[in-house]
């Protein structure tokens, strides 16, 4: 079975599942401007993404690596 995160998930549900992902969101702070898992915890990555300009792509290419290296 293949884990994998998705964009309509939300960073809570991300972070509670798989915990080395917090690291990802953390590293995008300061180019959103504030803390992400302070104030978009219960957005989704998509929405979240949009919101703070970040690129998508790449923030779900960084999470689903850090899962798929859990084994």
């Amino acid at each position: 079975m293949s884990r994998r995160i998705t964009p309509d998930m939300t960073l809570l549900d991300i972070v509670h599942k798989y915990r080395g992902t917090e690291t990802v969101f953390r590293a995008r702070d300061e180019q959103a401007g504030e803390c992400l898992l302070c104030k978009a915890l219960f957005e989704t990555v998509a929405d979240t993404a949009s919101r703070y300009g970040l690129d998508l792509d790449t923030l779900m290419t960084d999470l689903n690596a850090v899962i798929s290296r859990k084994g």
